[in-house]
């Protein structure tokens, strides 16, 4: 009788042996998950909301550059808009109406991002080339009051995520698709010519999406100059 129950105990003994074990393994991959959410969010924000990218063969094959400083006209791949820390519902009326005569780089305000910057070519051919705004990742569904506002020289488009009815936002363009804001194809870019863009980035204190439910949410995009389309539907 006294061997039964040495053995029941030690049976018990060995089951939370297991259960020990098991919890912490569990934990650990718990712990894992997390640092690895944390870890692929860091690398997404790391550099901003707002970044432009352009297609090596624009450089290479047709001589196009993009700068941001009209004093320092190199090639560069990527350029980086400085981020805003934080976000609170904004309105467009409320944007200064000179917002797209800097001379270039970010030139933010309080809730809302701006960046100018200018795509020239210098080659000796007439090109073309396309851009694309995508959108690389959304926290707390905020796309569904953000504004994304672009300048061409002198006029500009606001684009901003489709109504409930499937119809645009007033004064909008609607988004491509969920993950691609606007595609434009500039032809005829003549050696010499100059474009100067500014992106505006704010949320739309209007728009019946700009509710508390995205308090804390957050958006990284990405504007792309290709030597052709590429369908990012």
């Amino acid at each position: 009788m006294k061997n039964s129950v040495v053995t029941k105990s030690a049976l018990k003994v060995k089951r939370r042996k297991k259960i020990i074990k098991y919890s912490k393994l569990a934990l650990l991959a718990v712990f894992l998950i997390l640092l690895m959410s944390y870890v692929v969010t860091s690398i997404i924000y790391n550099n901003g909301n707002f970044s432009i990218t352009l297609d090596k063969n624009l450089y290479y094959d047709k001589n196009i550059y993009i700068y941001d400083n009209v004093d320092y006209k190199v090639y560069r791949s990527e350029l980086y808009a400085t981020a805003v820390e934080s976000f609170d519902n904004y309105s467009a009326n409320w944007l200064p109406d000179d917002i797209n005569e800097s001379e270039g780089g970010s030139h933010n305000g309080d809730n809302y991002i701006a960046y100018t910057f200018y795509i020239e070519n210098f080659g000796d051919k007439v090109s073309d080339y396309w851009s694309e705004i995508i959108i690389d990742d959304v926290v707390k569904n905020v796309d569904e009051a953000v504004r994304i506002r672009v300048y061409k020289d002198d006029t500009f488009v606001t684009y901003a995520k489709a109504a409930d009815n499937g119809g645009p936002e007033n004064g909008t363009i609607a988004f491509e698709s969920d993950t691609l804001v606007a595609v434009d194809h500039v032809a005829d870019f003549k050696p010499g010519d100059i474009i100067k863009y500014t992106v505006v980035i704010w949320l739309e204190g209007r728009d019946p999406e700009c509710t508390d439910n995205i308090l804390g949410g957050e958006i990284k995009l990405h504007m792309e100059f290709n030597s052709e389309f590429i369908d990012e539907k």
